[in-house]
C-alpha cells in the first residue's frame, strides 16, 4: 500500500505559538498552497482519502477531494493541554523543563505525551493496514507524519523532530 502523507498548509496563528489541537484555521495563503499540493498529487487515483478532523487538515481535504473524506480523530496533532495557545517562550509551567527533556514520555499538562499520540497513530495504521486499498492519502499534522515516519522507518522518538516536515509538504511511502 501506497501511503502519501500530507501536511496541512500554513496557518493563521502567529509564529511562536502553541497551538497542537486547537482548531485553527488556515492562513489567507490557503488557495495559492493547496495548488501546489494539487498539481503534485492529480494525476494519482487514490482508493481512500483519511485527515485530522480539525479544520485546517478539513479545508484542505475538501479543497483536495471534495467528498468521501474519512475523517479520523486518531491522525490529529499532540495535544499540548494547557500550553494550547499560549506563546513557547511565556509559558511557565514546572513541568515544562521535564517534557522539554522526555517529550516522548512526558505528557503536556492536561494534554498527552508523544508516545500518546504514537500509539493512536499506530492503532489507526493497524486498522489501515486491514483494508485493500492500493493508494491512500493521509492529510494531517506535523507530528502525526512524524510519528507514522518513525514507525514506518524503524527511527526512534526521540529523534522523529529531526525529519523535516513543512507545512503543505507531500510524503510518498510504502506501508
Amino acid at each position: 500500500m501506497k501511503l502519501w502523507l500530507i501536511r496541512h498548509t500554513n496557518v493563521n496563528v502567529a509564529p511562536g505559538i502553541c497551538y497542537g489541537q486547537s482548531d485553527v484555521d488556515v492562513a489567507e495563503t490557503f488557495e495559492n498552497e493547496a495548488q501546489v499540493i494539487k498539481k503534485q498529487i492529480e494525476n494519482i487515483a487514490f482508493d481512500k482519502v483519511y485527515s485530522s478532523p480539525l479544520i485546517r487538515c478539513k479545508k484542505l481535504a475538501e479543497y483536495l477531494f471534495k467528498t468521501n473524506i474519512i475523517y479520523d480523530a486518531r491522525l490529529r496533532e499532540l495535544h499540548f493541554g494547557e500550553w494550547e495557545m499560549q506563546a513557547w517562550d511565556k509559558i511557565q509551567h514546572p513541568e515544562l523543563n521535564k517534557w522539554m527533556i522526555d517529550f516522548v514520555n512526558t505528557p503536556c499538562p492536561g494534554g498527552e505525551s508523544f508516545i500518546d499520540l504514537h500509539n493512536r497513530v499506530k492503532h489507526f495504521l493497524t486498522d489501515l493496514k486491514k483494508k485493500n486499498h492500493s493508494q491512500v492519502v493521509i492529510i494531517s499534522h506535523g507530528g502525526t507524519i512524524r510519528s507514522i515516519l518513525s514507525h514506518t522507518q524503524n527511527i526512534p522518538l526521540k529523534d522523529s523532530f529531526k525529519i523535516s516536515v513543512k507545512h503543505g509538504d507531500v510524503t510518498k511511502i510504502d506501508l
